[in-house]
C-alpha cells in the first residue's frame, strides 16, 4: 500500500476528486492549508485606496489517499491530469508524495492491510 498527498490549488479540488473517482481510488480525504512553495506568495489588493500587498503564503488543498501499489501510476496521473491548469502547467499548480504505509486496520471490524482500504 501507498500514501500519495497532494498538495493543489482549492478551485481544482472538485476536478481532481471526480478524477480520482474515475480512476478507482475508492477513498480520500482532503483538509484546506495555507503555505508557500515555489510560488513565494502572491499579490493582493487591500484597502479602499486599491494598494498592493505581497501575502508569503497561499490557500492550498491537500487530497490524502492511501490506494494499493497497483494503482499508483493511475491515481498519480488522475491527479496531476486534473490538477494540472490549461495552459499545461505553472508553478504553484501543486506537488505530489508518495510514501510507503507498512499496514492499515480498519477500526469497525479489525481488519488488516489491503482489506482495510
Amino acid at each position: 500500500m501507498i500514501r500519495i498527498e497532494a498538495i493543489i490549488k482549492p478551485e481544482r479540488v472538485a476536478h481532481v476528486s471526480d478524477a480520482l473517482v474515475n480512476a478507482g481510488c475508492q477513498g480520500f480525504f482532503y483538509h484546506n492549508v495555507t503555505g508557500q512553495g515555489r510560488q513565494r506568495g502572491v499579490e493582493v489588493f487591500v484597502g479602499r485606496g486599491g494598494q498592493m500587498a505581497s501575502r508569503s503564503s497561499v490557500p492550498k488543498t491537500i487530497i490524502t489517499t492511501i490506494v494499493a501499489d497497483e494503482m499508483q501510476a493511475k491515481v498519480i496521473d488522475a491527479i496531476v491530469g486534473a490538477a494540472r491548469s490549461a495552459e499545461g502547467g505553472e508553478i504553484g499548480d501543486g506537488k505530489i508524495f508518495v510514501s510507503p504505509v507498512s499496514d492499515a486496520i480498519r477500526v469497525s471490524d479489525g481488519q488488516h492491510g489491503g482489506d482495510a482500504i
